[in-house]
């Protein structure tokens, strides 16, 4: 019965950060769309561009880990997650950079786009760690790291 209700309320878990990231997917759409009759600087297309990859690889990686319960791979989306976080940060760092009006105006549409992407790849760690949950049946204490210890 408790393994019956972990898969439940796991999958039902799942199933609402997958509807997030199909929003975010949308949404990521909708800002590069604003953005089609533009050409922004090449910098920042190449990090949204090698993020939008990254967070593919995330999202290949957290349909594998369900599709085989593995848990190991499972608990590695958070490494998968950190240079999609960097390359997130390291987007605002160019952006400051930036001087043409034409090339802020087109910046601010790929700043949510960027962000979306970030947030895509954030959700895929939590349905990571809820595939764990679903495995082994623990929760507490799944991404621990030396630094907190």
């Amino acid at each position: 019965m408790a393994r019956d209700l972990r898969l439940l309320h796991s999958l039902t878990y799942i199933a609402l950060h997958l509807e997030r990231m199909a929003d975010l997917a949308v949404n990521t759409a909708k800002a590069t769309m604003r953005t089609a009759d533009r050409q922004g600087p090449q910098t920042l297309c190449d990090l949204i561009k090698a993020q939008g990859n990254l967070v593919h690889r995330v999202l290949d990686a957290t349909m594998e880990a369900l599709d085989k319960k593995d848990v190991a791979l499972a608990r590695k989306l958070v490494e998968l997650d950190e240079p999609i976080d960097h390359l997130y940060k390291q987007f605002f760092r160019e952006l400051a950079r930036l001087q043409e009006e034409s090339d802020i105006e087109w910046a601010s549409s790929m700043v949510l786009a960027s962000r979306y992407l970030e947030r895509i790849a954030d959700h895929a760690v939590d349905i990571g760690e809820r595939i764990a949950y679903l495995v082994t049946g623990e929760l507490e204490g799944l991404y621990e790291t030396d630094e907190g210890a």
